[in-house]
Formats: C-alpha cells, structure tokens, sequence
C-alpha cells in the first residue's frame, strides 16, 4: 500500500500550473494542518493491517509549512501507519523554500528521499514561468539535503518553454547533470487551460500544432530535438528511462510512481487527494472550507469492473518502459490480453507504436513520441 498527502499551498501559484494549489494566510495553512492530521488519524484504523510501503507528501510546495509543521505532520505518520522496513518517504521541495531547520525535521522524520522542483537553470526562463527561485536557491537547497545525508534526490526539469532554445535547455540538462542526482523528471510543457500561460499562449499552441511557426513557444522540431536530447545525455550519464519522463540511476527509480502505474493500492489524504482501495476509486473534497470542517467524506466513487481494470492495466502499465507483461494479465484476469486487446494490439504493432517482446507488450521509441494517441486506444 501506498500513502500520499498533498498539501495544497505554494508561496505563488506558476504561470503554467493547473494542480489544486495557491497562496495561503497562516491562520489557513495551521487549520489546514490540524484537518489533515484528524484525516490521517482517523483512517489509519483502517489501514492497520497494512504495511505502507510509500509515502509521498507533494502540493503544491510542502516545504512552505514550518518546521514544527512538518515535523507534526511526518510524526503523525509515523505514529499512526505501520511503515515498511525500506520505506521511500518522498517530499517535494521548492528552492527558496528550504532552510536548515526544515531539512532537519524532514531527516528527523523519516523523509529519505526529496524531489526539488528546479525546471530550468536560465534564470531568464524562471522568471517566465513564475518561479520564486533562482538557480542559486536551487543550488544552496540542493546542497543542504546532501549536507544532511538525504541520498536519493529527484530534480523536475521542463522543457519547450516560451523563448526557450535547444541551447539553453542543453545548458540546463549539463548543470543538473554534473551534480549527478540519483533520480530525473524531464516533462513538455503542457498548455493546460484556466492558467496564465494558456491565455498567453494557446493561439500560438494552435499554431505549432497545425504545423505552423509559432511565435512564442520552440517550433516542433526544437521540442523534438530537446526530447531526444534528455534521452540520449542522460544515457550518457548513466540513467535509465524507465517512465515516459522519468530516468534514474540503478536501484533509485520512484517506486511510489512504479505503484501508481501498476495498479497498487494507494490512500490520498488531504484536499482533493484520490484513493485507489481494492479496486474502488474516490477522491477528497476540493473545497477548502469543508475540508476544513472536517468533511472527509468519499466524493466521485467509482466502482471499476473487470474491464476498467484491464483498460487501466494496459493504459498505465505501457508509461514504463518495459512495458505490459503478458504473463502478469494473465495472472491477474485469467485470460490472455490478446483474447481482449488483439485487435488493437495487431494494429499498433502493424504501426511499429507497439513491440511485441515475447513475454511483453511495450512502446516503441516512435509510440513513446506519439504516447497519448497510443494509450487513448484502450480506454
């Protein structure tokens, strides 16, 4: 089982972010911690025979919160779940956000492994997106988890930003890359609408995407080139893609993500966090004020059938590079994928979108570009 707890505030929300975050007076945030307390306090009970195997405390920026907040909140985990031997107890991290203090209660914790979200070391491309940092903030918070014995770091990259070039997002990937992180998440920046960047640039997403010359955004050949940049320069390095966005070093892939994809049991605390339980999807309250309240009642329960699990099994399995195991479908809905999926199956592997291993199912490096249209095609 996996526990995941979001904390839905930020210092200042990015241009470019559509997740269920924002600013928040203090007054907000200690009622928001008292209520998320009382939430994992009394759920635990139903998790008392569990054993989590994960934790992932994400937002927004958990690292906005103090550090008696943060060391209240891991000690109402820890308390209260019984936490595998190995644990990989993840929080996100904001440059700007950290201090010595909060470095040491998230050690004294249990934290192992933190996730900082840098996306681009061009000062000129974080001003763009809204970040509160600098390069330098990332590298002083950087160095203050090292200093503290945290051994498993993850750095957020983004690419095919506004005025970004292949140059300067190489320059990017070289910085990053000569502090030797054990862990890399390289995203494209996704338009996502109701955020300032949608209304910036939507017409001239439109643009790109009709084969045109964009003002703003790289065109389609420099996405393109810094997609097959990140591969090849990691490779390089020594990391392994094992996630459509995702590389690592050997024995640091994300293994809360590695959950999620193939179809682990994961509890969502927190406002607006989803739950995954014995093949029943639901999912928090996103509005402040009942949660606040104490609401946490179960919203938009969702009873998946065999066939919501196959189609999930398929759409989320494929994200990791080594594919869908063919034996494993079988073990799980007692019939082979291609008696439920062989039309579809024939025909991306006609398309060279899918390789037929043997003993997989995966994407080839032409189905991993064009993913999405892939995976849409079993749900």
């Amino acid at each position: 089982m996996e526990l995941y707890i979001h904390i839905p505030f930020c210092i200042r929300k990015c241009a470019y972010c559509d997740f269920l975050s924002a600013p928040a007076d203090q007054d907000t945030v200690a009622q928001y911690m008292d209520a998320l307390k009382k939430q994992l306090v009394s759920q635990a009970a139903s998790f008392q025979n569990q054993v989590v195997d994960t934790v992932f405390v994400g937002g927004g920026t958990p690292t906005v919160l103090s550090a008696g907040q943060l060391s209240e909140l891991l000690e109402t985990v820890q308390m209260n779940y019984v936490l595998a031997e190995d644990v990989e107890f993840t929080v996100e991290a904001n440059p700007g956000t950290l201090t010595a203090g909060k470095v040491r209660a998230l050690t004294d914790g249990g934290v192992n492994r933190v996730s900082l979200g840098l996306q681009s070391a061009s000062e000129q491309e974080l001003r763009l997106l809204g970040r509160i940092h600098t390069y330098d903030d990332f590298l002083r918070s950087y160095e203050l988890l090292r200093e503290a014995g945290i051994h498993n770091l993850n750095v957020d990259l983004m690419s095919a930003l506004p005025g970004q070039t292949v140059i300067s997002y190489e320059k990017t990937l070289h910085q990053v890359l000569s502090l030797h992180p054990e862990h890399i998440s390289a995203y494209s920046l996704i338009i996502e609408e109701g955020t300032p960047f949608y209304e910036q640039y939507r017409e001239d997403e439109k643009l790109r995407d009709a084969g045109e010359e964009p003002q703003f955004l790289p065109s389609e050949e420099s996405e393109r080139a810094m997609y097959e940049l990140t591969g090849e320069l990691l490779a390089d390095y020594g990391y392994v893609r094992y996630e459509i966005s995702n590389y690592a070093k050997d024995g640091f892939s994300c293994r809360h993500n590695i959950g999620y994809w193939t179809g682990v049991d994961y509890f969502g605390a927190g406002l607006g966090a989803s739950s995954y339980i014995e093949g029943s999807r639901f999912c928090n309250t996103s509005d402040l004020s009942s949660y606040l309240a104490g609401d946490f009642a179960p919203r938009e329960v969702q009873h998946l059938s065999k066939n919501d699990h196959m189609a999930e099994f398929f759409y989320l399995g494929l994200r990791m590079t080594a594919g869908v195991a063919k034996a494993e479908f079988v073990r799980r809905f007692g019939m082979g994928a291609e008696a439920v999926y062989g039309d579809v199956l024939k025909d991306l592997v006609d398309q060279e979108l899918l390789e037929d291993t043997g003993t997989h199912y995966r994407l080839t490096p032409f189905g991993r570009d064009v993913s999405n249209q892939v995976l849409y095609r079993f749900l």
